[in-house]
Formats: C-alpha cells, sequence, structure tokens
C-alpha cells in the first residue's frame, strides 16, 4: 500500500512529528496548570464548559462523554468527582427513563468562572501566543478536519464514541455566561 505513496517531504514530515509531539505536550501543561493554581483537571474543566454551553446547562451522560472525548466510564467517575462539591447532579432523563443527564449547578457554573482566568492565560501561554502570524481559521479549519474526518474519527479504538462534527469554521455553539465573559477557549462574535 505505501509502495505507491510518496514519501514525506521535509516540510510535511516536520509539520507530523510537531503535531504529534503538540498533542501529547499541550493537554498535559493545560492539565498541569489548572491542577496546581485550581485543583481541577482538564477533564473536569471540560466537563464544567460543555456542560455550561448546552441547552439547560445540561447533557445526557453519553453526549458530554463524546464532547469531552472521553469512555462513558470515565465521564461517569469525572461527573461523580464534580457532583460531591455540587458541581454537577444527575437527573433521569424525560425522553428516556433509562437514561441520565449531567446537569450543571449554579455552584458549578461559579467554579468554571473562577477556572476560566487560570484556564485562559494557560491556553495563550501554551497555544494562541505561538501562532502569531498564522491563518487561524483555515488552522482550525484543517484542526476540525483532521478530528471530524477519516478513520481517526470515525473508527476509535478505545471504545468512545466519536463526537458529532461541527458545522464548520464559523460554529459557535459556545455561550457565555451570566457575567458576559465566555468560559470556553473562544469568545463569542
Amino acid at each position: 500500500m505505501t509502495g505507491s505513496l510518496p514519501p514525506l517531504n521535509p516540510e510535511e514530515e516536520a509539520v507530523v512529528r510537531a503535531l504529534a509531539r503538540a498533542i501529547l505536550v499541550v493537554p498535559r501543561a493545560l492539565d498541569a496548570d489548572l491542577s496546581r493554581e485550581q485543583r481541577m483537571s482538564l477533564n473536569e474543566y471540560s466537563a464544567l464548559q460543555h456542560l455550561s454551553e448546552a441547552p439547560g446547562r445540561q447533557m445526557r451522560m453519553s453526549e458530554l462523554a463524546a464532547a469531552c472525548d472521553l469512555s462513558l466510564s470515565g465521564m461517569t467517575r469525572i461527573v461523580s468527582r464534580l457532583e460531591q462539591p455540587g458541581y454537577i447532579v444527575r437527573e433521569r432523563c424525560v425522553e428516556d427513563a433509562r437514561g441520565w443527564n449531567a446537569v450543571l449547578t449554579d455552584a458549578g457554573l461559579t467554579r468554571l468562572e473562577q477556572a476560566y482566568p487560570t484556564q485562559l492565560a494557560s491556553v495563550r501561554r501554551h497555544i494562541v501566543d505561538h501562532l502569531e502570524g498564522l491563518d487561524l481559521r483555515q488552522l482550525a479549519t484543517a484542526l476540525q478536519n483532521l478530528a471530524t474526518t477519516g478513520i481517526c474519527a470515525n473508527h476509535p479504538d478505545d471504545g468512545r464514541v466519536p463526537p458529532a462534527p461541527p458545522n464548520g469554521p464559523d460554529d459557535n455553539r459556545r455561550a457565555a455566561p451570566a457575567n458576559g465573559r465566555a468560559t470556553g477557549l473562544a469568545a463569542n462574535s
């Protein structure tokens, strides 16, 4: 199969290697900053963030797991940790009594807003500050294509449910909390 494909040129090889390294290093750095300054893991922040952006601040557990790119059992453990201080509650799904929704509480939204400055500074330091001069729209589209098309996105080998693809580079589903600050990586336009 590879016999008919041309080898990667030096620029392509450099991109592949740098991307592989960044995929490993950047999440660790973001997690370390949140853990050190907020005593919150990146996965916990991500769960709170996704719930804050969801209609009614609630999602089915399976949808939340997919949005956070975690297994359902991994998400269950995270939600259990976030239930202890009252940041999330679980409620039976109205549509399907067999399923459960994770619901962000007011305390959870407040906690997310407290952690947001740390996350923002971390994202800027470890990601955004290194992208100066790049076409960010084009980069976002390319990264979204990597994450939402092809065999990697559609066939995870670890039991995770692949997330639904976004509507495109202009997809702006993130909602700002009541105080107007965005809690995600991007603010609403």
